[in-house]
């Protein structure tokens, strides 16, 4: 019986003692990482985000005005899709040369946010696995980024005009 006690004594302390060199591997790891990454400086990181994407943005308002002025008789909802489309195939094109993947590391976040950034994220992933085949790799692999923004975005949607046709029923005024 005295035996049975002294080996749950010893396994209470080498269980201690794996947890102690687990938490102090743990933290070497965490300071070899700190110490090898690089340095990131915020403010100018967001500043390029916000001009490229801004200029992105730009762009597109170009695009647009264009488009009113040569077709003036589409409604605007066509000229408005008309844009986005030519934005995307612009975007799909410089993922393809290469270019927009440098703009990503130059411009972070803000090259990524407008809907460009959506056409290189399905275009990226589309290039990667064409090796596989169309089915098995571009098609099947295409949306494996851009497809939880799909599915967030549509269920966003339908949350959002439920609780519109709930005010609307109540008689709040929108």
């Amino acid at each position: 019986m005295f035996r049975i006690k002294s080996d749950i004594r010893v396994n209470i302390q080498s269980v201690e003692s794996k947890n102690t060199n687990i938490k102090q591997r743990n933290q070497d790891y965490a300071n070899y990482v700190k110490r090898i990454s690089p340095r990131t400086r915020a403010f100018p990181s967001m500043l390029w985000a916000f001009i490229i994407g801004g200029l992105i943005c730009v762009i597109g308002e170009f695009i647009l005005l264009g488009f009113k002025e040569l077709f003036p008789k589409y409604s605007p909802e066509f000229v408005g899709s008309l844009t986005s489309g030519t934005l995307i195939f612009i975007a799909a094109v410089m993922t393809g040369f290469g270019i927009y993947d440098r703009i990503g590391n130059f411009a972070g976040g803000g090259s990524i946010v407008p809907i460009t950034g959506f056409s290189n994220s399905m275009t990226s992933a589309a290039m990667e696995y064409r090796k596989e085949g169309i089915i098995f790799g571009t098609c099947s692999h295409m949306f494996r980024i851009a497809g939880p923004v799909i599915v967030v975005g549509i269920a966003l949607s339908i949350l959002v005009g439920f609780v519109y046709w709930v005010l609307l029923i109540c008689g709040v005024p929108i």
